[in-house]
């Protein structure tokens, strides 16, 4: 073989990506997690993860997702393979993934080791997880760190241009943010706490409840907020809380219920986490011009 050929070959086997792709990750669970080869197939078994593979670029690789993942458009023709409570592992396994996504909390991660195939366990709550499963997740697909801290930038102006545009009187209001009907709300330790507190909004949730507790409907009661934020499938439980129909916020138009479309984008912990800003700027806009006019 000639001596040019010979050293062309050997050039591309040392920079076959088969042959040099190596990358850990730690996830959640306090897990290291080592990915030796490409990845090329992914399944997502949380929403949040899903939207993170897809503004990462990486839509392609996605084989299979939970039932609730419904963006960007392209993922609901994907095979769905149960939910948080109740994957399917045998239809997981069947996707032949190089890589499970799933929360910390989804069942059947030990299941899918033990089979031998590699997980992520990663559930982020703030704003700095958020963050750091752009980066985990870039690694874990072997993208340029810079394309995760892009992709965050980008989140981070868009957060600041919703927040620009909320009006003095809109920031003197406190609120609730209920995230499902229970209720369980977000408090000032979630993502959506810390956007309202960009925003310089109280937030009647204090940080050492958790991010997402489960609230006492008589707290809110209590609390008596300014504005009150839900997706539609609080609405009809709202109504049928002891003291809840006394709540000015009723009468006086400051309740915000968002579609379910809406409602996802607002309390998913993702990439579209800018877009849930600036629902919440608009509905606070709305709920102080609809005060003045109360006063």
């Amino acid at each position: 073989m000639p001596k040019v050929t010979s050293w062309l070959l050997g050039a591309c086997v040392a920079f076959s990506p088969l042959m040099t792709f190596a990358t850990t990750v730690q996830d959640d669970a306090h897990q290291t997690v080592s990915i030796q080869t490409p990845v090329r197939r992914v399944v997502s078994l949380l929403p949040s993860l899903t939207e993170t593979v897809c503004a990462l670029g990486a839509c392609d690789r996605l084989v299979g997702v939970d039932r609730y993942s419904n963006w960007p458009a392209s993922v609901q023709a994907l095979p769905k393979l149960g939910g948080g409570i109740d994957p399917s592992i045998e239809s997981v396994v069947a996707q032949r993934p190089d890589l499970v996504l799933m929360a910390g909390s989804t069942r059947g991660a030990d299941r899918l080791q033990a089979l031998g195939i590699t997980v992520l366990r990663l559930e982020p709550r703030t704003r700095a997880d958020v963050q750091r499963v752009l980066s985990t997740v870039a690694s874990a697909l072997g993208l340029p760190s810079s394309v995760a801290q892009q992709t965050w930038q980008d989140l981070q102006a868009g957060v600041d241009k919703a927040v620009s545009t909320l009006t003095p009187q809109a920031r003197a209001q406190r609120v609730y943010v209920e995230v499902s009907p229970a209720p369980y709300g977000a408090s000032e330790s979630s993502f959506i706490g810390e956007n309202l507190l960009r925003m310089g909004v109280a937030n009647i949730l204090p940080a050492s409840m958790g991010p997402f507790p489960k609230v006492n409907p008589e707290f809110v009661v209590r609390a008596q907020p300014d504005v009150i934020i839900a997706g539609d499938s609080s609405r009809q439980s709202m109504q049928m809380r002891p003291g809840w129909s006394q709540l000015k916020v009723f009468s006086e138009e400051r309740l915000c219920v968002f579609p379910q479309a809406q409602a996802d984008i607002l309390v998913r912990a993702g990439p579209r986490m800018a877009e849930g800003a600036r629902l919440m700027v608009d509905c606070l806009n709305r709920a102080a011009a609809a005060k003045g006019k109360a006063s």
